[in-house]
């Protein structure tokens, strides 16, 4: 089985307007987002092998609570190419990971045009700190990529 799950970064804070994209951090509301929907994910049970998330700070942090809910043993891997990347290239991360089972933490438009498209269209945003997870019921990405998912739900703190 492979188990995808979606996660568009917790709420940043645009405070400091000097301060370069990539390093803004998470707001009260994104600090207080992050760890509510990282463990409602957990508690569903799914457990990656891994994470892996946009180098950006706000994504970092917010995969750093999804680690942190899921315990020991579930390592977050920063790949720079998840940094405002396409649908196509956050998929295509996941399934180069070779892990049956990941996590992606990275940013919009990639996050809302992905999720709408492995839900046919069921899911029509993400907005921040939105989980997403697609099931396959094989166990080879390249099948899993090819075809429509079997399932999918949708969680967002709003």
């Amino acid at each position: 089985m492979i188990r995808l799950a979606l996660v568009r970064h917790a709420k940043s804070d645009w405070g400091d307007p000097g301060l370069d994209d990539h390093d803004r951090p998470l707001n009260a509301r994104g600090l207080r987002d992050a760890p509510v929907l990282a463990a409602r994910l957990a508690e569903t049970g799914f457990r990656p092998e891994v994470i892996l998330s946009s180098t950006a700070l706000r994504a970092r942090t917010t995969a750093g609570f999804f680690a942190d809910a899921f315990g020991d043993g579930v390592d977050v891997e920063e790949h720079t190419e998840l940094y405002g990347a396409p649908a196509r290239t956050l998929l295509a991360t996941a399934s180069a990971s070779g892990a049956r089972s990941v996590v992606v933490v990275a940013h919009d438009p990639g996050m809302t045009v992905l999720a709408e498209a492995l839900s046919g269209g069921g899911i029509g945003a993400m907005p921040t700190c939105a989980v997403a997870v697609f099931t396959w019921d094989v166990d080879n990405w390249d099948v899993a990529t090819s075809v429509d998912a079997d399932s999918w739900t949708f969680d967002s703190p709003r």
